[in-house]
């Protein structure tokens, strides 16, 4: 029986059973043995007809009364000596059962807690800043020791990957905040030493740059809002299809300028959520179409039941699709359609993984995906059940 299968609190109690058990047995059996030691050094000091009535009565004969008197003289101080030297054997063999089930249990309570050492030293290596360190999977240790390890590794993986998107997100906003601070910087450096002049057409350029930075530091915002849990804090019951229909009636303008076609397929979906935080997930969808997936000239987008327990929103492009890292479920921060990070053709970066928050922020999933026929697919599913309660925060 391994100690990995077995709990804590089970291997405490069968360790004490085992020390208790060996306790008693090496008293029992050391003061048996010593005792057979002594019987014979007493019988020696008999006198032969004190020790000749001693072998009847163990044969079960009855001896004379001469050697039985002899031997009940004798026996009395015998038994008294002895009577005190046993009392000496018990102490003495307790000592000794003492001391060998305390090297025992120590040996046992070292390979018990030798994991939580190894534990104890990986986590001080966490706490300063190493977020690469791992507990081996092969420490042997109780359930609970196991269980430790593996929730850890799995807490260190997941701080490694925070650090490095964290990392990685910063370099992110100081690059999309960097262009638009440039020109801005470099228009009005340019208005105040007069080699620009300060018309209409520099003051709208500005104008767009600034709503730029606008946009970005809302989504940023935004994100912020999901990762502290607040970003959709009032849920009611709300008609997909008709939220996207609102959605579609205001963007028909900038589905026009892409030239693209429009056709729908919405069924109606009651769900409980947030119709702000939905309407600006389908538009942020639409937008990231029309940016990017223009030159299909299409566009469709329908709702609907997948089940019993879930609703969903589907928007299909005629586009290029996804690059083939950015299909299944993952998008990351600041990513974009195109493989360049030229800001050429507009947008933050954001708009799909605040997408992906919003979702699940309603307890949802996003899923993309490549279509066989050309372009990509972007569908939100969220859950029917949930409670509606306002002032609910996820």
């Amino acid at each position: 029986m391994k100690i990995s299968r077995l709990s804590l609190s089970t291997v405490s109690a069968l360790v004490t059973a085992a020390m208790l058990l060996l306790s008693m047995a090496i008293v029992f059996f050391g003061v048996l043995w010593v005792q057979n030691l002594y019987e014979q050094e007493y019988l020696d000091q008999l006198t032969p007809n004190a020790r000749r009535a001693y072998d009847m009565l163990d044969r079960l004969e009855l001896p004379k009364e001469a050697d039985f008197l002899a031997l009940v003289q004798q026996l009395k101080p015998l038994y008294e000596t002895g009577e005190a030297e046993l009392y000496l054997l018990v102490v003495k063999f307790g000592l000794a059962a003492a001391f060998l089930c305390s090297i025992i249990g120590f040996w046992l309570a070292r390979k018990i807690s030798r994991p939580l050492e190894n534990l104890t030293r990986v986590v001080n290596n966490l706490r300063e800043g190493d977020f690469s360190v791992r507990v081996p999977d092969d420490v042997q240790g109780t359930g609970e020791v196991q269980l430790l390890i593996h929730r850890f590794n799995a807490l260190a993986e997941e701080l490694e990957n925070m650090e490095r998107r964290l990392r990685f997100n910063t370099m992110a906003v100081a690059h999309e905040l960097r262009t638009p601070l440039t020109i801005v910087q470099g228009m009005l450096q340019g208005m105040a030493d007069k080699v620009f002049p300060r018309d209409d057409d520099r003051i709208e350029d500005l104008l767009t740059q600034v709503e730029g930075l606008s946009r970005l530091v809302n989504d940023l915002r935004t994100l912020s809002l999901a990762a502290s849990q607040k970003l959709v804090t009032e849920r009611n019951k709300v008609d997909i299809a008709q939220a996207a229909e609102q959605i579609l009636q205001a963007s028909r303008p900038l589905l026009q300028d892409a030239g693209m076609v429009l056709e729908t397929g919405l069924k109606k979906a009651i769900i409980p959520a947030d119709n702000q935080r939905l309407r600006q997930a389908i538009l942020a969808v639409m937008e990231n179409a029309c940016r990017y997936a223009a030159e299909g000239g299409y566009l469709r987008c329908e709702s609907g039941y997948l089940n019993k327990e879930e609703a969903f929103l589907r928007i299909i492009d005629r586009g290029p699709g996804f690059s083939q890292d950015m299909t299944g479920y993952s998008i990351d921060v600041f990513w974009r359609g195109e493989p360049s990070r030229s800001r050429a053709s507009g947008g933050s970066g954001l708009g799909l993984s605040i997408v992906r928050a919003i979702v699940a922020a309603h307890g949802g999933r996003l899923e993309q995906e490549n279509l066989k026929e050309g372009g990509a697919s972007v569908t939100m599913i969220f859950p029917r059940n949930l409670p509606v309660k306002t002032g609910d925060v996820i």
